[in-house]
Formats: structure tokens, C-alpha cells, sequence
């Protein structure tokens, strides 16, 4: 079953093109959440810029299940948030979430899962 994305491909614009590609919740592009927490990693691949991001409002279990996530350019998630975007400049090893206003603030770097 293929996902229902909340914008067309033909309402996607240039805002932060040449950025690579990101992971995002389903709930940003299939739901219409804005972004509510974002942290950049180390990248996966050349074309990864190592950003991820969330409404900030999944379960556990959303978060770790990668059906509900897909890779996208950072270009396209700009536009479902443009809000993103002054942040996207912004070092591998940080994390930004947004306060009770809306703004974005500063987040500590998410430890990586333990092994067991």
C-alpha cells in the first residue's frame, strides 16, 4: 500500500535544494505535522546530510518502526516546514525542538541505542 502524502509532487518549490536527502516521520508527510524535533548524525551515505525528523509527538513504537519513516530529499520536508530551514546549516551532533511557543531551542544530542 503506498503512502498518501499530505503535498502533491507538483507543490513542491526550491527552498533548500542541494542539501542531500534526510529521514522523516510519516507523520510530517502523510499527516501534515510540522517538524517538532530535528537532530543531524553522522550520515548513512554521501547523499545522507544526517538529518532526522519528527513531529515530535510518535510513540516509541512509531519511532521504532520503519514503516512509519521514509529517506527524502531535505528540499521537500523544507516545504512541508519552511521553518526548518535557518537550522539546516546547523553541525552534525545537535538537536533542536521546539518549546511550548513553537520556537525552536536547542536539545540534547540523542544517545545512539544500546546492544543488548
Amino acid at each position: 500500500m503506498s503512502k498518501q502524502f499530505r503535498l502533491p509532487a507538483s507543490d513542491i518549490r526550491p527552498l533548500a535544494d542541494g542539501r542531500g536527502s534526510c529521514i522523516a516521520s510519516d507523520s510530517i508527510t502523510v499527516l501534515g505535522k510540522r517538524v517538532g524535533y530535528m537532530y543531524r548524525e553522522e550520515p548513512d551515505t554521501p547523499v545522507d546530510s544526517g538529518w532526522r525528523f519528527f513531529a515530535g509527538d510518535e510513540s516509541q513504537d512509531v519511532a521504532d518502526d520503519s514503516k512509519y519513516f521514509d529517506i527524502y530529499d531535505v528540499n521537500t520536508i523544507a516545504n512541508y516546514d519552511p521553518e526548518i530551514i535557518p537550522l539546516l546549516d546547523e553541525q552534525i551532533g545537535t538537536a533542536w525542538g521546539r518549546n511550548a511557543l513553537g520556537e525552536w531551542e536547542a536539545e540534547p544530542f540523542p544517545e545512539p541505542p544500546t546492544a543488548h
